[in-house]
């Protein structure tokens, strides 16, 4: 542990527990800075790794996230916010948490060292060669999940890696290694911190980029929201108000005729289709909107979208 960057000593921050509120959090958020620079580095290893996950979820593959600790608690974060912001089915992103559902409010540390427990997992989600692995390890040495990764890989799995060290134990066992190296922390070994947050910020890229790679979105704006409170039903009147300049009674009477569905609103409008015709291919497509324009281009040219 002595050798990580991650466990060093920040000389930047020797004497934080002396200095008053205004100076500390003006040194946490120095240190933040770092985060940027520490990924770009990376980014070329980023694209890769959601070019490849695409394949594997356009081809009706699973985005499987594993990790311990912090860094398995932001897997499970990514995985659960994916379905309602893109409307894809749970069962495709998913998260595996040493220690199951307890640690995900309470630390369960002792589970990260067994490796065997990280394979009994992944075996027990059934993984194939259809499936993308991401292992979350700010050491990149957690024994846990670098037998989950392992595993996978012997399924033949897509495996990508997340780090904050270089040349880590996890990066030489994985198809894709992203290593990003924040640098020591600014409280000596709390890796939820630096390393935690420039993991939050590649996991928020991956899965965003893989749901726009797939369709999920229409343009920049979220299309395939599920409807399920006041906000986000709001939020769907107003993408339609303002991508086809509706009015507000327009747009919610288009959502009303959609069945609260805004990727049949926005097919409907764009195309003339009926509700359940829209409905129809875009289960034909996966829930994809530009799926279905580019078919309905493909097979008729002289159409016009409306």
């Amino acid at each position: 542990m002595k050798d990580l960057i991650t466990e060093q000593n920040n000389p930047n921050t020797r004497d934080i527990d002396d200095l008053p509120t205004s100076d500390l959090v003006r040194l946490i958020h120095e240190e933040d800075h770092r985060i940027f620079d520490a990924i770009g580095p990376v980014l070329h290893a980023v694209a890769a790794a959601i070019d490849r996950i695409a394949e594997r979820l356009e081809a009706n593959g699973r985005l499987i996230y594993v990790g311990t600790g912090t860094s398995g608690r932001l897997g499970v974060l990514d995985a659960v916010e994916c379905p309602a912001t893109f409307g894809i089915d749970p069962a495709r992103v998913q998260a595996i948490l040493a220690g199951g559902y307890e640690a995900t409010f309470r630390a369960v540390e002792a589970v990260e060292d067994d490796p065997e427990a990280g394979a009994a997992a992944i075996s027990q989600r059934e993984v194939t060669r259809r499936d993308a692995v991401v292992g979350i390890a700010a050491s990149g040495r957690t024994p846990f999940t670098i037998g989950a990764m392992a595993e996978a890989r012997a399924r033949g799995a897509l495996t990508v890696s997340l780090s904050s060290n270089p040349d880590s134990e996890i990066a030489a066992i994985v198809d894709v290694p992203i290593e990003v190296v924040t640098g020591p922390e600014i409280i000596a070994g709390s890796t939820r911190m630096k390393a935690g947050t420039a993991q939050k910020m590649i996991l928020n890229m991956i899965s965003t980029s893989v749901m726009i790679k797939l369709g999920y979105t229409h343009g920049n704006l979220m299309s395939n929201l599920v409807l399920k409170s006041r906000k986000l039903q709001r939020r769907a009147q107003t993408i339609l108000m303002k991508e086809f300049n509706l009015s507000e009674e327009a747009a919610a009477a288009l959502l009303i005729e959609a069945g609260n569905d805004l990727k049949v609103a926005i097919l409907m409008h764009q195309t003339g289709m009926s509700p359940s015709e829209a409905d129809r291919q875009l289960r034909a497509s996966r829930n994809s909107i530009k799926s279905v324009l580019k078919k309905r281009s493909t097979s008729n040219p002289d159409t016009e979208i409306q």
